[in-house]
């Protein structure tokens, strides 16, 4: 199908649309599978130019740019619509089931009425603004106000891109207000866009809640929703907390990252690489639930790619060596990240820091973990801030495996993330899911 509409002073704009079943899928499961499609579909009509869906037995894609040669099987329906709509023509082309028709059609003039809806409200000069679903712009002067003007009492963090601020708001409301970093001139609209962008779209349990943005003159500030016991590294490493969390309350911070992850890679309707998955960046809730945070470095990955090729960024000690050496990034470098930090979850070690034990050489975390599965010590690598009745062995062996078995080497020898999630709440792992020894980077 292809639909002109001249709703718009640029002129008319064209929208190509397609719908398909499989032809051994029966009517009323068509029609479900297609209803299922226009619903996923839904968060992409109102600002993006493009979107689709596919399920199993199904496809659905709409675009202003054509992904299908125009043919003798164009069906015009341009007459039909034309009359009582002065400013919209139509044209329709492509073989489609009624079903897939009507649905099709109705997402169309859904995606027309919203986007006509959206003509001439400002939006202010936020990179891909036409794009986002919206969040709450706050002004300059309340962000202030609300910390104490960007005050050093009121940081509670600093990371490449920028810090971040205790905020309360005029309501009483107590915010997270993460100011980005001028210095970093070159990236700071394209780190702006990717956090607005995504965060904005993506809501899950495990992931911390973007509750809005300012864009004032060079000022680009990101307000989300406050977490009191701010990161997992603090828990881990910091000198008050260091030994605070037992093995249930650690064992629920792996799980529900892993949740986090597995939304994005594997639930959300774009795959979404994180690219920084460390400590600082899982906050802990009031239940010392874990949220994934920063989202600055994150990528879309398209459907039809197994990776992208890109410049390294990130952080040295949790990046996979396919990434950090050769530029391929997959949603396979995520899991090395989270397998690191898995280990420095049960070991309190920093994946950086070299221990040295007596007159022993001094051992990188990775390396330390590896060294003990092969002689079946794992439990020497365990906090030693644990009391050993509180946790059971064997979980603990197989979770120590479960994260040797995502820095391995080979990318594609990684599970997914949804296979990690299921490997997590086994009893035992499967037998011919042994870990290969792994490639160190080593950081000092």
């Amino acid at each position: 199908m292809k639909l002109t509409v001249s709703n718009n002073s640029n002129g008319p704009t064209i929208i190509y649309a397609f719908a398909q079943c499989i032809e051994t899928i029966a009517q009323n499961d068509c029609l479900s599978c297609l209803n299922a499609g226009y619903n996923n579909m839904q968060t992409c009509l109102s600002y993006s130019d493009n979107g689709r869906a596919v399920a199993n037995g199904c496809f659905m894609r709409y675009s202003t740019t054509s992904f299908f040669p125009d043919n003798y099987q164009t069906i015009n329906i341009t007459p039909t619509f034309k009359k009582g709509t002065s400013n919209k023509g139509v044209i329709i082309a492509g073989v489609v089931s009624g079903v897939a028709l009507a649905l099709i059609l109705v997402a169309l003039f859904s995606f027309i009425r919203r986007r006509k809806n959206l003509e001439g409200v400002p939006r202010g000069d936020i990179p891909g603004a036409s794009k986002l679903k919206g969040p709450v712009t706050y002004s300059y002067k309340d962000l202030k106000s609300a910390t104490n003007n960007f005050s050093e009492e009121n940081k509670i963090g600093e990371g490449g891109f920028g810090v971040v601020y205790k905020g309360i708001l005029k309501s009483g409301k107590v915010v997270a207000v993460k100011k980005l970093a001028l210095r970093h001139s070159n990236r700071i609209n394209e780190e702006f866009e990717s956090e607005v962008k995504l965060i904005s779209n993506v809501h899950h349990r495990n992931l911390v809640r973007l509750l809005g943005c300012c864009n004032a003159g060079h000022n680009r500030i990101l307000v989300y929703e406050y977490m009191k016991n701010r990161s997992l590294d603090g828990f881990l490493f910091g000198d008050k907390k260091k030994g605070f969390l037992n093995w249930k309350q650690r064992y629920e911070v792996i799980l529900g990252t892993a949740r986090g992850l597995t939304y994005l890679h594997e639930e959300f309707h774009v795959r979404i690489i994180h690219r920084d998955i460390k400590t600082n960046n899982i906050l802990l809730d009031d239940d010392l639930q874990p949220r994934i945070a920063d989202f600055g470095l994150a990528r879309l990955i398209p459907d039809n790619q197994t990776h992208l090729s890109t410049k390294f960024a990130g952080t040295l000690g949790y990046t996979a060596p396919e990434y950090a050496i050769y530029g391929q990034l997959s949603e396979k470098a995520d899991i090395y990240s989270y397998s690191v930090v898995i280990l420095e979850i049960i070991s309190g070690q920093r994946s950086n820091e070299l221990k040295v034990h007596g007159d022993a050489e001094g051992e990188f975390l990775l390396h330390k973990a590896w060294k003990l599965y092969e002689r079946d010590m794992h439990l020497e690598l365990v906090d030693i801030a644990f009391d050993p009745n509180d946790y059971d062995a064997d979980e603990v062996k197989k979770i120590i495996e479960i994260g040797l078995l995502c820095i391995q080497a080979s990318a594609e020898l990684r599970p997914a993330m949804s296979e990690i999630m299921v490997l997590l709440q086994k009893k035992d792992l499967v037998e011919n899911m042994r870990p290969t020894m792994p490639i160190f980077i080593e950081t000092n």
